[in-house]
């Protein structure tokens, strides 16, 4: 929970394509690995696996030859899995139940004053005091109104991710799976960010080798190591499908009034008015 004087700034909430761009933008800047290829020392690219290979082909033309087949040294991302683990989870262990209306929201994110309601209550009481708006009426004002900004529990969910490196050489194969062995030190786990949200990952020990360089067939010769990644991740709300508001706003009560009616006779009237007459 933020401070009241603190500037807040409301995050959008996370989803599974924040997690999935959160993955693909630490491999294609974070890792981002260089190799030697028969163009010289280049950045390898790093696409996305979809079933869209049409729009992939027309979108960046300099991943496929003249006869549409990739050209290596590759990098592809995919997500395998995703499993909704509650063993597995992050630091808000306890669920907590939405308030009962319509508008929901279980976890307290922020407090902001309301500046325009505050001095809407701060102008009448210097107005009943003084006579006079914008007048200083007490050192401390009682009746500060705040926006209480709430959201729906976080579910955590597990992803696994596949981090496919091909290349034509040995040699490519090598200079791309070293960053990532490095990458993370003498542990295997990373914090992943995107969009002010941060996901812990962790890169799983196994650096499989799928090449097919031991069958004498007469096929192309690929040299191919898969990496996967383990990301605790964490869902928002329903996305697009919510009903109720993602970031729910509200404010407290700061004076309470209670009406009553008045007798015809035997009560005092009070606050009289210019034209003779009686108001509450």
């Amino acid at each position: 929970m933020s401070d009241s004087n603190e500037k807040v700034t409301i995050l959008e909430p996370s989803n599974l394509e924040t997690i999935d761009t959160a993955v693909f933008d630490w491999v294609n800047e974070g890792v981002n690995v260089f190799s030697n290829t028969n163009r010289g020392w280049m950045k390898i690219p790093v696409i996305w696996v979809a079933a869209e290979r049409a729009h992939q082909s027309k979108s960046d033309k300099s991943l496929r030859d003249k006869e549409g087949a990739l050209i290596f040294p590759i990098i592809t991302v995919e997500r395998t899995s995703v499993e909704k683990d509650l063993s597995f989870k992050g630091s808000l262990q306890a669920n907590v139940f939405p308030v009962n209306d319509y508008r929901g929201g279980s976890i307290p994110l922020a407090n902001v004053i309301n500046q325009d309601k505050t001095k809407n209550f701060q102008n009448a009481d210097a107005k009943e005091a003084y006579g006079q708006l914008n007048f200083k009426v007490t050192p401390k004002n009682d009746k500060i109104v705040y926006t209480h900004k709430s959201i729906p529990i976080p579910v955590y969910v597990t992803a696994m991710y596949k981090i496919v490196l091909r290349g034509e050489y040995q040699q490519q194969i090598n200079e791309m799976s070293q960053p990532f062995m490095v990458a993370t030190g003498g542990i295997n786990s990373f914090i992943l960010r995107q969009n002010g949200h941060r996901y812990e990952a962790f890169l799983q020990s196994s650096y499989s080798q799928e090449n097919n360089i031991a069958d004498l067939a007469e096929e192309e010769r690929i040299y191919q190591t898969s990496i996967e990644v383990k990301v605790l991740g964490n869902l928002i709300g329903s996305g697009n499908n919510q009903e109720k508001p993602h970031i729910v706003e509200r404010e407290n009560a700061v004076e309470f009034k209670m009406s009553r009616e008045r007798v015809i006779t035997g009560d005092d009237p009070t606050h009289p008015d210019n034209w003779g007459k009686y108001r509450e």
